[in-house]
């Protein structure tokens, strides 16, 4: 399996309203559900005034279009991850997964990938 780094820094906020949201960064997340507005986004384009943020997060992309009818690649990498205590956050698009981990575990967390044999792209 093929991932590849993203570039930039990322961060994961809770909002309180969609107005809030910048819509110029190049990648960025929403979710919302009755208790909450997430928004994981380039860490330049955080709105001021979100409720809270967790800055320091760095992204892997699975590599191709992933078939809703694929099992368990997200669970397979969490677990890895996870043996190496690396935790994770996990955002899911149509196509393909992201796996966002904490800045200070990235290296090790793509070192520990590699180990277990998936290729990392670093363009």
């Amino acid at each position: 399996m093929e991932l590849q780094k993203i570039k930039g820094n990322f961060s994961i906020c809770k909002l309180s309203a969609m107005e809030q949201l910048d819509f110029k960064g190049e990648l960025f997340f929403i979710a919302k559900t009755h208790d909450e507005i997430s928004l994981v986004c380039e860490t330049d384009f955080v709105p001021p005034n979100s409720i809270a943020v967790e800055h320091g997060w760095r992204a892997l992309k699975i590599t191709g279009i992933l078939d809703f009818n694929l099992v368990g690649i997200v669970a397979k990498i969490s677990n890895i991850l996870a043996d190496a205590n690396i935790s994770i956050f996990v955002v899911s698009t149509y196509n393909t997964d992201y796996i966002l981990l904490k800045d200070d575990s990235f290296d090790e967390g793509v070192r520990v990938l590699v180990g277990e044999g998936y290729f990392i792209d670093t363009k």
